[in-house]
């Protein structure tokens, strides 16, 4: 049901100009993009020792400078890049440890407005078949994906009018509602966190997605290259207002939502001015609110049926800079957390993840209905783009623990207060990470008794051991005996049946 004061004229009600304007500095926007082509090419041939003296820098778990992080984006040599990301992979255990955390998309709408040239949702697209799940559907593909043993889903919506603000509060409340059995334990299972991925609001609505208990707010500036922007979000839709869209999470702040998630998708413009602007992002967050993102996602521009720029745009990634661009980011905001996405294959994911990630989603499915109806899936009509990794979760989780990673299902941080100032803090001072541990065996005992396959187990029992073993040994516990006597006793109820259990 659309509240009435959406219903007429939605489109143009959507973009609040005071919104956009409170946030400028001088009129203008946080992206300059003289500044940044002059940090690019003002940094190139760069000493090693000054490279050496950034990576030690980084260590301190302190946002580079655009200065330092230009100067990492021009390096050249081989064995430079080495030690860039064996410098990243580092910072990254300091900060997080040694998890993955596990998430899957649900797609609940391809209903759109916009005419976005490199997607297959785009408006001007006659091939895509349009479609809007009910909350039945929704409650039906939460079950789906409940069964494949995911506790966190993040929701995308298309931006329309069927699919505003009151749908989203809707679907969030039937994915809340869903509850099954895992197959193998019989214990009760239920999504635990559901994050959005939507459209910028205004922050009226965006307090609504706070009352209905989300997680994470994400939307992606796509290119922060102003032109690139113009050319690719035609001026006559919503998406085309660059400024709305670039302060979106501006407003999720202020509305409460602490946890916003930026990203960009690479292959629209030069890869390092891509990494500039989310760098630019970043600061712009800490400078006007004290947080930063709470992630950073770098998906890579994939083909999408009905887009010609998606499958010839002269800007794609290579795999190689793709590896660069990632190591990057986590030493320039080493306390974000970092998504590779399904978009990537296989292989690719498998060494991103050693480069710094620290979240990625599996079983992935991006037709509308696609979990519950595979046919959905094959009908490529109703994608926004392909997939790189369409592995089932069990699939990925075991390869995570032959890499020595262990998966993680937590959700504490949200129900625990640690968002926002809070979670900045504590991963700023290496604390958050440590309690990730700990949240991250328990969640993965869980998931090892009521979902893996034999073959996970045989992997993850003696990972789960091992992680324990370090837990036990590590001073911080040592010296917070009640965190090591807790953990010990929820782990206990964990193999005794009991569950969401967290510290």
């Amino acid at each position: 049901m659309i509240h009435k004061k959406y219903k007429t004229n939605w489109s143009q009600q959507v973009v609040v100009k005071q919104e956009i304007d409170k946030y400028l500095v001088d009129g203008k926007d946080f992206i300059d993009e003289g500044m940044i082509f002059h940090q690019l090419k003002n940094a190139q041939n760069p000493d090693p020792q000054l490279i050496r003296d950034i990576l030690q820098k980084s260590l301190s778990i302190n946002i580079l400078t655009p200065e330092e992080t230009a100067t990492l984006l021009n390096v050249t040599s081989p064995d430079l890049w080495d030690e860039i990301n064996h410098t990243a992979l580092e910072v990254k255990k300091k900060v997080y440890d040694n998890r993955i955390v596990f998430f899957a998309p649900l797609y609940c709408s391809n209903l759109c407005v916009n005419n976005c040239a490199y997607c297959g949702f785009r408006e001007a697209n006659h091939h895509e078949v349009r479609r809007i799940l009910t909350e039945e559907e929704i409650r039906r593909e939460t079950s789906s994906v409940l069964n494949e043993g995911h506790k966190r889903l993040i929701l995308v919506f298309g931006e329309h009018e069927k699919s505003d603000i009151d749908y989203m509060v809707s679907a969030v409340k039937a994915v809340y509602s869903v509850e099954e059995k895992a197959p193998i334990s019989g214990h009760p299972s239920s999504i635990r966190r559901v994050n959005i991925n939507a459209a910028p609001m205004e922050t009226a609505k965006l307090k609504l997605l706070k009352e209905a208990g989300i997680g994470t707010y994400q939307v992606f500036q796509e290119t922060y290259h102003h032109e690139t922007y113009q050319r690719v979000h035609p001026t006559n839709t919503l998406k085309g207002d660059y400024q709305w869209r670039l302060y979106a999470l501006h407003r999720a702040i202020d509305a409460g939502l602490d946890d916003v998630a930026i990203g960009a998708l690479f292959g629209l413009y030069d890869w390092r001015f891509e990494v500039m602007g989310l760098l630019y992002h970043a600061i712009d967050l800490e400078r006007q609110f004290g947080i930063g993102p709470h992630t950073i996602s770098f998906p890579r521009m994939t083909p999408a049926l009905g887009s010609e720029l998606s499958n010839e745009s002269p800007f794609r990634v290579s795999d190689t800079d793709f590896k660069k661009l990632v190591a990057v980011l986590r030493l320039s905001v080493p306390k974000a957390g970092m998504i590779v996405t399904a978009r990537e294959k296989a292989d690719i994911k498998k060494e991103v993840l050693q480069l710094g990630c620290t979240q990625t989603d599996a079983s992935t499915r991006i037709g509308i209905g696609a979990y519950s109806d595979q046919k959905s899936e094959i009908n490529l009509g109703n994608k926004q783009f392909t997939i790189g990794d369409p592995r089932d979760l069990d699939d990925v989780t075991r390869e995570v623990a032959q890499l020595g990673y262990i998966s993680s299902f937590c959700t504490a941080g949200y129900r625990c207060g640690r968002t926002g100032e809070t979670i900045m803090g504590m991963l700023g001072n290496c604390v958050e990470g440590k309690f990730c541990k700990l949240n991250a065996v328990l969640t993965f005992r869980e998931y090892l008794s009521d979902y893996a396959s034999e073959a996970t187990r045989e992997i993850g029992e003696p990972l789960i051991l091992k992680e324990i073993q370090e837990i036990e040994s590590m001073d911080y516990f040592r010296n917070k005996p009640h965190l090591l006597e807790k953990f010990r006793n929820d782990y206990r109820d964990t193999l005794n049946g009991k569950r969401d259990l967290y510290l």
